[in-house]
């Protein structure tokens, strides 16, 4: 370790949508605060890159979920961001067979229908996996599965019903022209952050917390770990004394599952205007994968995977994603349509060293263990980010709301009441 001791009122650990949110929050109260970040950038899952012509390309969220409750859609407003009401309207394709509008509507229907089980199942109980409650043997079984993979990150099997009725869904999601990473960033301009500073231990054992990381220790009268449950799970800090066993079991109850997004970068457009923005292709033999076509118009098409599968090819390696893209995609419109792709980019968040995973889910029975992540620990150690989010978990609204919380809490306990609304 080098470098010398920080002293300091509030050490925020992360500087994700969580840990900017507090650090926000606290500098507006006038609390002092670090906040470190193990990562040379900050935003954590929420990041945007610069593709092909410098288009913009989210490889982590990119939907303003729920946006009518959604703060970062008047954040976005405010920035000037753009942003489409109407998300990118999409169509099946079934071996290369377009669905028809009542094959639309039933698929709608069965989603609806499915819906409204899992809702009757968490109200009457007891809490189980999706899987339990839903339709397997229906011809639209498989497409469910896949979208509901993409949705939780997880596979059907493995998602309780009753953590998926608290989540409070207004089916409005506004992707953003320009990235939602890219607002994020933007909204926490002038945000003082310690980049490549992994907090690797906290000692609270003594009266000040003591923070290690390789620029140097960093003590404190509390501190907001935002970190994900990845990191946490994985042990990745150490705390010490130990994190208590109820807090362990909530981390464990919330894991991270896999989610990730395969971009071709197209040099001109082959689809042409009749194509529709999203396509979901179903191809015999082969796991379902949908498209964001030429999203905003730019020159790239985003391959969606989700739970086992997406870990499977990430686990396979960049190029096995971007043949399997190019394969659904010559398979459901010929080979002529991946002649003109001329660069990738894929995302692999279970090996992000910062991550170590997609976004969270409650296994079945464990959706108590959002609140009781969110406890904090002597009134010195709080917790934040999506994972501890009830209502908003897996979006980076429930990051950012849950790091204004947090924050509050601390100027609290450290007696700021001003301006804390």
């Amino acid at each position: 370790m080098t470098g010398p001791m920080t002293d300091t009122d509030v050490a925020i650990v992360g500087a994700g949508a969580a840990g900017l949110a507090a650090a926000k929050m606290l500098g507006e109260v006038g609390v002092p605060f670090v906040l470190l970040e193990a990562s040379h950038r900050i935003g954590g899952r929420a990041y945007t890159e610069e593709v092909g012509n410098g288009a913009p390309f989210d490889l982590g969220c990119h939907w303003m979920h729920s946006a009518s409750r959604n703060p970062f859609v008047a954040i976005a407003d405010a920035q000037g961001f753009d942003y489409d009401k109407h998300g990118h309207a999409g169509r099946g394709l079934i071996d290369g067979v377009w669905t028809s509008a009542a094959e639309e509507a039933e698929f709608e229907t069965f989603k609806a229908r499915n819906s409204e089980a899992i809702a009757r199942a968490a109200a009457s109980g007891p809490d189980v996996a999706a899987a339990k409650v839903t339709e397997r043997e229906n011809r639209w079984t498989l497409l469910h599965d896949y979208f509901f993979s993409l949705w939780t990150s997880f596979d059907i099997d493995r998602v309780s019903i009753v953590d998926l009725e608290t989540y409070i869904d207004t089916d409005e999601n506004w992707p953003l022209k320009q990235g939602y990473g890219a607002l994020v960033a933007r909204h926490a301009a002038g945000v003082p952050v310690t980049l490549n500073a992994q907090v690797t231990a906290i000692d609270w054992s003594g009266k000040a917390l003591r923070l290690t990381t390789p620029k140097g220790e960093v003590r404190a009268k509390k501190a907001i770990v935002t970190v994900s449950t990845g990191i946490l799970a994985g042990g990745h800090i150490r705390f010490d004394p130990a994190l208590p066993d109820w807090k362990q079991e909530a981390v464990a109850g919330l894991p991270l599952g896999d989610h990730n997004r395969i971009c071709l970068i197209y040099d001109r457009d082959v689809f042409g205007t009749e194509m529709p923005r999203g396509v979901a292709l179903l191809n015999e033999g082969a796991e379902p994968m949908s498209f964001n076509i030429r999203p905003f118009g730019y020159d790239y098409v985003v391959g969606l995977t989700g739970g086992r599968f997406a870990g499977w090819l990430e686990r396979a390696g960049v190029a096995a994603s971007v043949d399997l893209a190019k394969e659904n995609l010559r398979k459901a419109f010929g080979a002529d349509i991946v002649k003109h792709v001329v660069g990738h980019n894929v995302t692999a968040w279970r090996e992000d060293p910062w991550v170590r995973g997609a976004y969270s889910a409650a296994l079945p029975g464990q959706t108590p263990q959002r609140a009781r992540l969110a406890e904090p620990l002597d009134e010195r150690l709080f917790f934040a980010g999506e994972a501890t989010s009830i209502e908003s978990y897996s979006t980076a609204h429930g990051a950012h709301l849950s790091g204004i919380e947090a924050a509050r809490e601390v100027a609290r306990a450290l007696g700021y009441t001003q301006d804390l609304t």
